[in-house]
């Protein structure tokens, strides 16, 4: 996994849009979209906002190996459980990030972004 192909990416689509949220949502529901009515209650948008700003921050920690951050998505998993989510669900959002960066960066994002990102991605579904 290439840390640094990660992170430009991050920037570029942080370049391309300033508030990715509806995006990441919106694809996320495309892959699920029983999800959306877990969000009923988040009228104006602050629960997606911090779910995605810990998603982020979670995404960081782990190219920078932080054992804190290991543990929050650990710990993410159980306490998904309680609304009904398997271990494996969180893992969609996740998916749902680079989905939409990789629409967002179109033929930006190379074969060595993707690659980078798979290796991310599986990295993180390996934390149980």
């Amino acid at each position: 996994m290439s840390a640094d192909l990660i992170l430009e990416s991050l920037e570029r689509a942080g370049e391309a849009c300033a508030d990715p949220a509806p995006l990441v949502y919106r694809r996320l529901f495309e892959l699920r979209p029983e999800f959306e009515a877990l969000f009923v209650m988040d009228t104006d948008g602050g629960v997606r906002g911090s779910m995605l700003e810990t998603c982020f921050n979670a995404l960081l920690g782990v190219l920078e190996d932080s054992p804190s951050q290991r543990v929050i998505i650990s710990s993410s998993r159980f306490s998904h459980g309680g609304y009904g989510l398997a271990g494996a669900d969180l893992d969609l959002m996740f998916t749902a990030i680079r989905d939409t960066f990789r629409d967002l960066l179109g033929p930006g994002w190379t074969p060595e972004t993707e690659t980078a990102w798979a290796g991310l991605l599986a990295e993180i579904a390996a934390i149980t």
